[in-house]
């Protein structure tokens, strides 16, 4: 009997396809083009499962367009590439990799903060440019971390283990602002308080976001909120670009209405707004808060176990829309 077929659409650990290889047909992208939507749909032909990795859409056009669908396993925590309502309505399955990256995500939104606020990314421009002729007192002097008021938005795991940080390792003030509230416990743990979303933008020294993406988060960050935060405050963004309106933040930049911004997401990435590039306090990575090996590994791991799982015995570890779960797709 032939093998069911699957798509990866993006290139991945050799390793993570030769285990989907012993399962189904595979065909891979080892080149990672990025493809068009109609390249994504005619590729899609035939097969019953596809690994994505955050940058492919898949909406109604797609869904419909290949009927044969029944999942699609994101190596990301988040999944706002899919349209779950569409899928969920049509029965495929999307599934996502959370926990895995969760302390290494949480690491480098600490060390983003730390850079922004330490002024790192401009000090070494600086220095590269051979501007540093003399050490002065107050040369690229830059906001304190420990003992500081860290401000969150967003408290789900990432976010709680930038708590943890912040509280155990600097002697940070933890104030947060979630949908909502976490349990006495987990407060406890965190150190964190529970504030309104107007008191976590009045009184954060560093105010780090880490909601998921949906259209009703869509620019929780403008140019109201900016203008409610200390002119000392930074910002520090690794949880999805549209939750901040990058033009508002990029003239708030110019203008020293925060004092800097750190940002590992962008709207429309991998473009970034060109005033983003234009100001000098503001840190910039390349969408890379889960990078290290080991956690990429273990994201693809999570992505392939979902795609096996679902497909051979109908139990995915991590789905997000289980209610279609025991539905064969087009009944």
């Amino acid at each position: 009997m032939s093998k069911p077929a699957v798509l990866v659409a993006r290139a991945v650990f050799p390793e993570a396809v030769a285990r989907l290889a012993e399962h189904f047909e595979v065909e891979a992208n080892p080149a990672d083009d990025l493809w068009s939507k109609a390249e994504l749909i005619r590729r899609l032909q035939g097969k019953v499962g596809v690994f994505t990795t955050g940058s492919e859409r898949i909406d109604a056009e797609v869904l419909d367009a290949c009927p044969q669908l029944r999942i699609c396993a994101n190596m990301a925590v988040g999944f706002n590439n899919f349209d779950v309502d569409a899928m969920t309505a049509r029965g495929v399955l999307g599934t996502n990799a959370p926990d895995v990256l969760t302390e290494t995500t949480a690491d480098f939104g600490f060390a983003l903060l730390m850079a922004t606020a330490r002024r790192i990314t401009e000090s070494e421009h600086f220095l590269r440019a051979g501007q540093w002729t003399k050490w002065s007192f107050d040369m690229f002097a830059g906001a304190e971390v420990h003992g500081s008021t860290l401000g969150i938005l967003g408290m789900g795991r990432i976010g709680q283990g930038i708590a943890r940080r912040g509280a155990h390792g600097f002697g940070m003030k933890v104030v947060y602002h979630n949908r909502s509230r976490l349990s006495p416990e987990l407060e406890a743990e965190c150190k964190a308080t529970y504030v309104a979303k107007d008191e976590l933008l009045r009184t954060a020294d560093h105010l780090v976001l880490v909601l998921p993406y949906t259209p009703a988060n869509h620019h929780s960050i403008g140019a109201a909120e900016l203008a409610q935060m200390k002119p000392t405050a930074t910002l520090v963004n690794i949880a999805r670009g549209g939750i901040v309106d990058d033009a508002a933040l990029a003239q708030a930049l110019k203008d020293r209405r925060i004092a800097a911004a750190g940002l590992d997401v962008f709207e429309g990435e991998p473009k970034v707004h060109p005033d983003l590039l234009a100001v000098p306090n503001v840190v910039l990575t390349p969408h890379i808060a889960s990078s290290t090996t080991a956690t990429r590994r273990a994201m693809a791991d999570l992505a392939v176990d979902n795609l096996i799982a679902f497909l051979t015995t109908g139990q995915p570890r991590t789905p997000v829309n289980p209610q279609v779960l025991g539905r064969v797709r087009g009944q």
